[in-house]
């Protein structure tokens, strides 16, 4: 897969020649998948290690769980847990490309000033913070915007002045209208993105994320409608529900459902980043993948 499109990280340019790996690291207490929850300083370390080992190409920092019915974290709380990590890693792996995983503004600043954090991924596309895209344009570092969250889903919901309208849609309609709403949605994002000047834009369809299950599937059998948009495309369905319920497991026995879907993914050639908990079998899928895509290109007539 190649996409001619490039993204400054760190002050390099980096292209999507080849697929990513972007390996999750939650410094949470209640994450949905406890394999990848880590508090202490050694723990951080050596999953960090492990990670980077078996080939991953950015490390995605966590504090605050986005699982469904998780309590948010106050600022406070997720800016403590992250500079522990933070202060870790960037001693211990001082080239490694980190990403942080907030969906707050003042969060994402002291990342990136602070600890020269790389890229800033928010589930929430500016919903849950109006400073969001202005921060991250002024920071001038990539930015991965997330379809899917909904005003239920904010912090404070209940005395937010977040509306309906400005949330993505996700109703029940056709395969085809559910993916041009998604287009859409992007399209609008990045429009109002670029206005305020930000460069690199890498785009998540949120898998998992205010979508029934019958709707992550229709994403996943569509994903390759996402290539109009000619950005990056991040795909995150590591041990996700929509795996293990669908196959009556568990977020620990989901590795396999999840190492099927990113095949799918590979194979339509709409996935730039996987961002995922086991990086060895993420690279092994992409390998393989890779190989056969090589060897179909070569073709012969019978």
């Amino acid at each position: 897969m190649a996409l001619d499109y490039t993204i400054n990280i760190n002050g390099r340019l980096s292209d999507f020649k080849q697929v990513k790996v972007m390996g999750i690291v939650n410094v949470t207490e209640d994450s949905f998948y406890a394999g990848s929850r880590v508090n202490m300083e050694e723990d951080i370390e050596s999953r960090v290690s492990q990670m980077l080992q078996e080939g991953a190409d950015i490390i995605d920092i966590g504090a605050c769980s986005s699982r469904p019915d998780a309590d948010f974290v106050s600022a406070a709380v997720e800016g403590e847990r992250l500079r522990r990590a933070l202060k870790t890693i960037t001693a211990k792996f001082p080239d490694a490309v980190v990403s942080v995983d907030t969906f707050r503004a003042d969060i994402a600043k002291m990342a990136v000033e602070e600890y020269g954090v790389a890229i800033i991924n928010d589930i929430s596309a500016g919903l849950f913070d109006p400073q969001m895209f202005s921060t991250v344009a002024h920071l001038g570092v990539p930015y991965i915007l997330m379809h899917g969250c909904t005003p239920d889903m904010a912090p404070g919901a209940k005395n937010s002045n977040v509306t309906e309208s400005t949330s993505p849609k996700t109703d029940n309609t056709s395969p085809e209208e559910f993916m041009e709403q998604m287009a859409r949605f992007f399209a609008e994002k990045v429009q109002y993105l670029r206005d305020l000047g930000q460069k690199d834009i890498i785009i998540d369809p949120g898998f998992g994320f205010g979508k029934t299950i019958e709707q992550n599937y229709q994403l996943l059998a569509n994903i390759q409608w996402l290539n109009m948009l000619n950005l990056p495309i991040l795909v995150g369905v590591s041990r996700k529900s929509m795996i293990y319920r669908l196959l009556n497991t568990t977020p620990d026995e989901a590795l396999n459902g999840t190492t099927a879907v990113h095949t799918i993914c590979l194979i339509k050639e709409a996935c730039h980043i996987l961002r995922v908990h086991d990086v060895k079998a993420a690279r092994e899928a992409i390998a393989i993948t890779g190989k056969t895509r090589s060897a179909l290109c070569q073709g012969f007539d019978l």
